[in-house]
């Protein structure tokens, strides 16, 4: 990064040197890539946090995916996330400073009974109780870990018109997780964030978040 961000960067120096030494060995190593400056930095972060140069190419954008992320972000948007590990690891300071609140309900008891009731995956029910909450309209959708629930949000965007601001879809595994991945990418309705094949996380989803609220902070300071 050419101009330090107080928020949403290291909070000492030392940390700041070690996380800019390491944005600078991932640009020397990552090689080449066909990425905006944007999507790189996203990218490199996701890097950054995994020291898998793989999501070099892995990654892929919907063309709006940057600016609609930064838009949400700008507009203190929720981010409803499968899983708790998520909403933990974002940076409360982060977050706050843009207004953004996280949300999950994958333990909740009521989801938990209607996914014995009907059969379904718990994840399935928690983006349900978000859509019945109102919450996941021009939402940031986060999915590290469950494919159902990222496949259950493209079928609500397909047949409710539902439209999140950003899907931010990286769940990995082997059961359906490659598969629910390529559906995102297939939705022209909302943009996204998708790693291809098996491979995702929580922590990428982590990342990615945290690169989208570093440029929104850049944007920031820019438009003083």
């Amino acid at each position: 990064m050419q101009t330090r961000n107080s928020v949403t960067e290291q909070l000492t120096r030392a940390g700041q040197k070690i996380e800019h030494d390491s944005f600078a060995i991932v640009d020397k190593e990552a090689g080449t890539h066909d990425y905006n400056d944007a999507e790189w930095q996203i990218v490199r972060r996701m890097i950054h946090a995994t020291a898998d140069f793989e999501f070099n190419g892995l990654t892929q954008f919907h063309p709006d995916a940057v600016a609609a992320g930064l838009s949400a972000i700008k507009n203190g948007a929720n981010i409803i996330a499968d899983v708790e590990m998520i909403c933990v690891g974002l940076s409360k300071p982060r977050l706050s400073h843009f207004g953004v609140k996280t949300y999950h309900f994958i333990a909740d008891e009521d989801v938990i009974a209607a996914a014995r009731a009907e059969n379904t995956t718990r994840a399935v029910q928690a983006m349900r109780k978000a859509q019945s909450k109102g919450l996941l309209e021009n939402s940031i959708v986060a999915v590290g870990n469950a494919p159902t629930a990222l496949l259950e949000v493209n079928r609500m965007v397909r047949q409710q018109q539902l439209k999140p601001a950003l899907i931010v879809g990286m769940p990995v595994g082997f059961v359906s997780a490659a598969e629910s991945k390529a559906d995102s990418a297939q939705l022209n309705e909302v943009p996204w964030i998708v790693t291809d094949g098996r491979k995702g996380g929580s922590t990428l989803v982590v990342a990615a978040i945290h690169a989208l609220l570093a440029l929104a902070e850049q944007a920031q300071k820019h438009a003083r």
